[in-house]
């Protein structure tokens, strides 16, 4: 019999829907989204572009398509992208790029994900026959694999600035962009506002079941909903599951403050049990990343030690693990996952 998973700090992708927002999907309106005749699809599409500061938006099945048709309508064949060397795109869509739009991925060492207007500098190809040419500049915002950094939006500016003098495109991998706008209480519209296409996800710390929304110009959205029908998005009667993401962005964007909290007690519980490497201060939102060398356990045994006693969290090899808080995991669960992990690295 499986493991019954009592603390679920996998991913934030993990969350399920709660109770309202059940209720609020299965009361919800539909129509055929492919020919705009869905309410509630329409109105989280208008909420998104409104939020976001764009002409518009197109609801899609995921963050990954959402990343996939942007790269593609804004990069040719042999272009190349610029993202840092841990970005989803380059690590978690199985070649995405290569396959869909024919583009080249370079990652810059950024600093726990986030990289430097002068690395994207250093990084533009002179134009010749000989190289591809650097087309696009992508930022995920926040750095998952930085351990949920909070790209400053400085930096942002700056970064988006030097891809304006080099007539590069921009875009934002938003997936967790709402955890940086309760961190750092800067307006999503306005991390936003450099970016040639933006995307929100709905399925991680907003909690709805599914479904993200790519934001940008009317010509882009356009020729983005051409891509969806090509790549098999269409999704009809989807007002059940936009009546999610609807609910989400009224009512879960400022309880990710609490994930956050959670986040910041994990990571000072985790921090003094002897053979973890882990700076609290690191911790800017919800994810939590720590190194696990000096206890002489690998991810993979440690994380099935910790499974065995109901807690789940992921690896992130060679030697670290990263957990991540979120509206299913409560102040308690925190701090008796942490009392698990000293016991069995104790124990």
């Amino acid at each position: 019999m499986p493991t019954r998973i009592r603390i679920e700090l996998f991913s934030d992708t993990m969350t399920k829907p709660t109770a309202e927002m059940r209720r609020f999907m299965c009361d919800a309106e539909v129509g055929d989204e492919q020919k705009g005749e869905d309410p509630v699809v329409n109105l989280l599409q208008e909420m998104t572009a409104e939020l976001l500061g764009k002409e518009a938006a197109v609801f899609l099945p995921s963050g990954t398509m959402c990343n996939q048709i942007a790269i593609k309508l804004h990069c040719r064949p042999g272009d190349e992208v610029l993202m840092d060397r841990t970005a989803h795109p380059l690590n978690a869509e199985a070649g995405g790029p290569a396959v869909l739009a024919g583009a080249i991925v370079s990652g810059l060492p950024g600093e726990r994900g986030v990289f430097t207007a002068e690395q994207v500098r250093a990084a533009v190809r002179p134009i010749t026959r000989y190289q591809p040419k650097t087309r696009l500049v992508s930022v995920e915002q926040t750095a998952n694999m930085g351990g949920g950094t909070v790209w400053p939006l400085q930096t942002i500016q700056e970064v988006c600035g030097v891809a304006r003098q080099h007539q590069l495109f921009t875009h934002m991998d938003g997936a967790r962009l709402f955890n940086a706008v309760i961190a750092s209480g800067v307006p999503a519209k306005d991390y936003a506002a450099g970016f040639d296409s933006v995307w929100i996800d709905l399925s991680k710390g907003l909690g709805a079941p599914v479904g993200a929304v790519l934001a940008g110009s009317k010509d882009f959205i356009f020729e983005a909903w051409q891509w969806k029908q090509r790549l098999g998005g269409a999704m009809r009667q989807a007002g059940i599951i936009a009546a999610g993401g609807v609910y989400a962005l009224r009512h879960h964007v400022d309880r990710l403050a609490e994930d956050h909290a959670n986040a910041k007690v994990l990571a000072a519980g985790l921090a003094e049990i002897p053979g973890i490497n882990l700076n609290p201060k690191d911790v800017e939102s919800n994810i939590v990343i720590f190194d696990i060398a000096k206890t002489g356990l690998t991810p993979p045994l440690l994380l099935e030690k910790l499974l065995a006693h109901g807690l789940r969290m992921s690896p992130v090899f060679p030697t670290r693990v990263r957990a991540v808080t979120h509206l299913d995991v409560s102040r308690s669960q925190v701090e008796e996952a942490v009392k698990i992990v000293r016991q069995v690295l104790q124990g």
